[in-house]
C-alpha cells in the first residue's frame, strides 16, 4: 500500500479527533448546553480555518457550486446537530450510537445509486459484521429504546450520510481544504442563531472547559474534517473512508479509558474485536482470498 496516495492515514486521522471529540463532549456539556457548544465548536474552527484561507489565499468557490457547499454545511452540521441533540434527549446512548452506526450503510447504498459504486462481495459482507460489532458493543449492557427520538437519530445518520457525499463530489472540482473549509463556514453561519446564549455561557466556563473547547473546535473539527475531505478525494469509493465510522464507538471507549478513567467492560472488548475484524475484511478481505487461492 502506497501510503502517499493511501486514503486511510487521513480517515483513521479524522476517526481519532471525532472519537476524542465524543469523550470531550460529554465533559464541557457539563457547563454549556447541546446547542451552544455546537456553535461554538464549529465558530473556533471557523476562525482557525479562516486564518488559514487568508495566509494561502484560497480561491472562494464558483457561484454554481455555491448552493453545494450551503447544502454540505446544513447537512452536516447545522441540521445533523439539531436531529442528533433531539434525539440524544431522549434515547439512551447505547440505541444513539446503533442509529448512527447506520451511516456507513446508508452512505454505501446512496454511492451504489448516485455514483454506480459497486462493492465486492467482501465488503457486502463487512458491512452487517460491522454493524453487529456496535450493536454488541453498546447494547450487551443496555436497553434499546424505540420512540420518536430514534426517528430524529436516523434524521441525523441520512444528514451526515449526505454530507459523506456531498463531500466526494465537492473535492473531484476542489481541495479537501477548500471543501472542509467552506463547508464548515456555512455551517457556522447557520449555527449563529445560538449565538447570544453561547456567549453567555463561555463568559461563564471554567478555562479548563474552554481548553476543551478549543481542541474540539481546532483539532475534532478544523483539522478532523479536512482530513476527511482528504480521504474522500483519495478513495475510489466513497463508501471505503464511511466505512471507518465504525471504529468510533470502539475507539471512544478506549479513549474514555485513557482520559476519563472509564473502564473498558466485556461488551467494549468483544463488539470492539467484531468491528475491527469487520474491518478488516471490508479493506483487505479480497486481496487476501485471492492470495490463499
Amino acid at each position: 500500500m502506497n501510503i502517499k496516495n493511501s486514503f486511510h492515514p487521513y480517515a483513521i486521522i479524522t476517526i481519532i479527533f471525532w472519537s476524542l471529540a465524543y469523550v470531550l463532549t460529554r465533559l464541557t456539556l457539563q457547563y454549556f448546553t447541546a446547542f451552544s457548544l455546537g456553535f461554538l465548536r464549529y465558530f473556533i474552527a471557523s476562525c482557525t480555518l479562516m486564518i488559514v484561507a487568508v495566509l494561502l489565499k484560497m480561491k472562494l468557490p464558483s457561484k454554481e457550486d455555491f448552493l453545494w457547499f450551503v447544502s454540505a454545511g446544513g447537512a452536516g452540521f447545522f441540521f445533523y446537530m439539531i436531529a442528533f441533540n433531539q434525539g440524544q434527549a431522549v434515547v439512551t446512548a447505547a440505541t444513539a450510537s446503533v442509529a448512527i452506526a447506520t451511516v456507513p450503510v446508508i452512505t454505501a447504498l446512496c454511492s451504489r445509486f448516485l455514483f454506480r459504486e459497486e462493492l465486492t462481495i467482501f465488503q457486502w459482507i463487512a458491512l452487517p459484521v460491522e454493524f453487529f460489532g456496535v450493536t454488541v458493543l453498546t447494547l450487551m449492557n443496555s436497553t434499546f429504546s424505540v420512540n420518536m427520538g430514534l426517528f430524529w437519530l436516523l434524521l441525523a445518520a441520512l444528514a451526515l450520510s449526505i454530507y459523506n457525499l456531498l463531500q466526494r463530489k465537492l473535492t473531484r472540482k476542489y481541495s479537501s481544504l477548500q471543501t472542509s473549509t467552506f463547508s464548515i463556514f456555512c455551517g457556522t453561519l447557520m449555527l449563529s442563531a445560538f449565538a447570544p446564549a453561547s456567549i453567555q455561557e463561555i463568559s461563564l466556563a471554567p478555562p479548563v472547559q474552554c481548553f476543551y473547547l478549543a481542541i474540539l473546535g481546532i483539532c475534532c473539527s478544523a483539522i478532523a474534517y479536512c482530513t476527511w475531505s482528504k480521504a474522500f478525494s483519495k478513495a475510489k469509493q466513497t463508501s471505503q473512508v464511511s466505512n471507518y465510522m465504525f471504529v468510533i464507538p470502539f475507539l471512544t471507549s478506549l479513549l474514555g479509558f485513557l482520559l476519563a478513567g472509564e473502564i473498558p467492560d466485556r461488551a467494549t472488548l468483544v463488539g470492539g474485536g467484531v468491528i475491527l475484524i469487520g474491518m478488516l475484511i471490508f479493506n483487505f478481505g479480497e486481496k487476501l482470498f485471492i492470495k490463499i487461492r
